[in-house]
């Protein structure tokens, strides 16, 4: 028997996104992460974005700039993770009846560690705040515990 699925081009590119999506955050979670290890998942974040951008709706769109945000942060490079983060909350913005709770959550927490980095400390605890107002919004008691938890994680660059 033939184990092979055929996809749509649009099931594809669904496929890719999602795939390359679950490669960034086994690499984001890496505590030993390689420079080639860095590059790549860089370029699967880049991926999975282009890939959401065909196949995806305003919401996958949302999330990649996010990720994209997410990734450049920890990789240092603060312009650029401002400049996601201010596009995940674009975005967000743009068109809230398909946001989920959370969305704006997020957005808010990616431009306030986006600042931390870039050391604006009064932007990054001004978002800061709005992100964990905005999480008190959240509905579903495991999207608000996720988002909990991952607004303790990470580096906040001497924000807390």
């Amino acid at each position: 028997m033939d184990d092979k699925k055929l996809y749509t081009l649009s099931e594809a590119h669904e496929e890719f996104a999602r795939q390359l999506n679950g490669e960034v955050w086994e690499l984001l979670d890496a505590t030993d992460r390689s420079s080639v290890n860095d590059e790549r998942m860089l370029y699967a974040a880049w991926a999975s974005a282009y890939h959401w951008l065909i196949a995806g709706t305003a919401v996958h769109h949302q999330r990649a700039e996010w990720l994209l945000s997410r990734v450049y942060t920890v990789l240092g490079d603060a312009p650029a993770a401002l400049a996601h983060a201010r596009r995940c909350m674009e975005l967000t913005e743009k068109s809230p009846g398909e946001m989920a709770p959370f969305d704006l959550a997020y957005a808010c927490e990616a431009i306030a560690r986006a600042s931390a980095l870039a050391g604006d400390g009064h932007e990054a605890t001004r978002y800061l705040e709005l992100a964990r107002e905005s999480g008190t919004r959240i509905i579903n008691t495991e999207d608000r515990q996720i988002f909990e938890g991952d607004l303790k994680g990470g580096d906040w660059f001497g924000i807390t």
